[in-house]
């Protein structure tokens, strides 16, 4: 437990030391003169026209919603699609531990296999389904 200690120690306090050294030379040797170009907001390369806070269509939310809803079920495919590349769902680059449990288990993952296949099927139904609501909610079509 001790020898495992000392190493993450050693890695925190290299990386506070570098973080703390690089700000400090940055202020030291950076430049000094504040213009009021240089404390303008930055927008994208073009000058801010009205106040940051006002307030967005609802639309603009519920797009944004649905993006991250279809880009969350792609992080949880691509494990899946990964995985399933091998006959048994294992990796067979480890050792000679997981050839030998493979060859043991082969049966019960193959059954397992179909199994999390048709978990993934009906994942993808419900984000389908989930599709075809919003869609006949309105949510993809901007005003």
């Amino acid at each position: 437990m001790d020898s495992m200690l000392l190493p993450i120690l050693l890695f925190v306090a290299a990386s506070t030391a570098l973080g703390a050294g690089l700000l400090s030379v940055g202020g030291l040797l950076g430049p000094k003169r504040q213009t009021a170009v240089k404390r303008m907001p930055y927008e994208s390369g073009m000058d801010p026209i009205h106040d940051a806070h006002r307030k967005f269509d609802v639309r603009f939310h519920l797009v944004a919603i649905a993006f991250l809803l279809f880009d969350v079920e792609l992080l949880f495919l691509y494990p899946w699609a990964v995985a399933s590349r091998n006959k048994a769902g294992l990796d067979y680059t480890i050792g000679t531990e997981m050839v030998a449990m493979g060859e043991m288990l082969g049966r019960e993952i193959s059954f397992g296999r179909g199994l999390v296949f048709g978990e993934v099927m009906f994942f993808m139904a419900l984000l389908t389904l989930g599709l075809v609501y919003a869609w006949k909610k309105g949510v993809f079509q901007w005003r």
